[in-house]
């Protein structure tokens, strides 16, 4: 079915990010980051637990009934249920919690920068079949300019117009040329598979794409002035990698204020229920109390407010803070170095724009100058004017020019398309839109 389907770009980067596996790991990642960030708030609430005990006493022991040492075995059963909650931890669990929350915005913006990367490699292999599937058609039309040839000069040594030896020379070309055919439809096969594993498309081996050359030509003449500075500026104010940097410089400060709080006091409020059932407890007549009696009798609450002050620790809540600090200055240099990066890529963005604009101007005026003389030359040697050699040097030279073209050309089209996402512009609208 894929098979017989076209194919836009938006098509192939929407497809590819809905079937990557390796992004799913991204995804998993902030998944868990938002789960964490979920138990960081539960965690302000009071923690309850119950627990039970049953004793089997032999020899001597102590009767819980009156402190007395018997020589009897016996069994008790003992049911309790605490309670305790955080009144203050150095405002630790605020902290944390607005750091897990960080670092789960920070994982989103990792799998939207990895949904990116994606993209442009996809945007990069589609534009390699264009590459590839222009060369074919410039190596085919040669390949149809040296049949004709060859032909031409069979009919003429069949009338005695030229040796025999000059189709040695024609066949020559031809056979080149069907090489040069043959090679560009492998290498274009190559690039379609590549663009499929991008993809994870099964069930196909060739993708048939749906805009043509002629499209893209129509958007590469318009070269304007382009201001390095406030692309970097407006671009830093949403690629993904630098929000994610941002995030996690925050988090990592929370982080430091998480470590200043292991030096603060800290102060719970717990309470408690307890009871049990002891088989020494018996009445006046000797029996031995029922259960449910000794349960509400044998009952026991408790509530209180625990402060715990730390003294000496051995130094480690003020290594902590250290180890944090570096943490700190560790995010910001990271934050930093792709704020350069970016610049850097901007910059090289814009100059290759400025560069690939005036050479797409000059190579096709240069192509243009050898298809002229490519046709001069074919007319003289169908009159006879030329050997096949010169003939073959000028056709040489105008495909030569065609190919340069063509790969100026799409590498034109492929940096525009990268400095208009910098720009902000809608490049990948299936990303955005999700």
């Amino acid at each position: 079915m894929f098979s017989q389907e076209t194919w836009s770009l938006e098509d192939c980067v929407a497809y590819a990010v809905e079937h990557n596996l390796e992004l799913n790991n991204f995804k998993y990642n902030a998944d868990a980051n938002k789960e964490t960030h979920r138990q960081s708030i539960r965690n302000l609430l009071p923690g309850i637990i119950g627990s039970s005990e049953y004793n089997i006493r032999y020899g001597r022991s102590i009767d819980p009934n009156n402190n007395d040492i018997v020589n009897t075995d016996f069994f008790s059963n003992n049911y309790t249920l605490n309670s305790a909650v955080d009144l203050f931890q150095g405002f630790q669990k605020i902290n944390t919690i607005k750091a897990s929350k960080l670092l789960y915005k920070a994982s989103q913006q990792d799998v939207l920068h990895q949904k990116y990367l994606l993209a442009f490699r996809v945007m990069s292999a589609f534009y390699d079949i264009r590459f590839y599937e222009g060369l074919l058609a410039i190596s085919e039309e040669q390949y149809e300019i040296s049949q004709t040839n060859y032909n031409l000069v069979k009919r003429k040594i069949d009338l005695g117009l030229l040796a025999g030896s000059d189709l040695y020379e024609a066949e020559s070309v031809l056979l080149a040329d069907k090489l040069a055919v043959t090679q560009n439809e492998n290498s274009l096969e190559t690039a379609q598979l590549k663009l499929i594993q991008e993809m994870n498309l099964k069930g196909t081996s060739s993708i048939s794409l749906n805009n043509t050359l002629d499209e893209i030509e129509a958007t590469e003449k318009d070269i304007l002035t382009i201001d390095q500075d406030s692309i970097y500026n407006k671009a830093k104010g949403f690629i993904p990698l630098i929000k994610s940097e941002e995030m996690k410089t925050k988090a990592a400060k929370k982080a430091v204020a998480v470590a200043r709080g292991n030096l603060y006091p800290s102060l719970s409020l717990f309470a408690g229920y307890g009871t049990g059932y002891y088989e020494t407890f018996v009445n006046e007549a000797g029996n031995i109390i029922p259960f449910n009696t000794q349960i509400k009798d044998n009952a026991s609450r408790y509530v209180g407010v625990s402060l715990s002050v730390p003294i000496f620790n051995r130094w480690s809540g003020r290594s902590n803070i250290k180890q944090q600090k570096i943490e700190l200055q560790k995010a910001n240099n990271n934050l930093d170095i792709q704020k350069q990066e970016l610049y850097k890529l901007i910059q090289e963005l814009v100059q290759g724009q400025k560069a690939m604009g005036k050479e797409s101007e000059q190579s096709g005026q240069k192509m243009k100058a050898q298809e002229l003389t490519f046709k001069i030359a074919q007319k003289k040697y169908e009159k006879g004017m030329i050997s096949g050699l010169e003939l073959y040097q000028a056709k040489n030279l105008y495909t030569q020019s065609q190919n340069e073209n063509l790969q100026v050309r799409l590498s034109l089209k492929v940096n525009k398309s990268t400095l208009d996402f910098y720009k902000g512009l809608p490049v990948f609208n299936s990303i955005r839109n999700n």
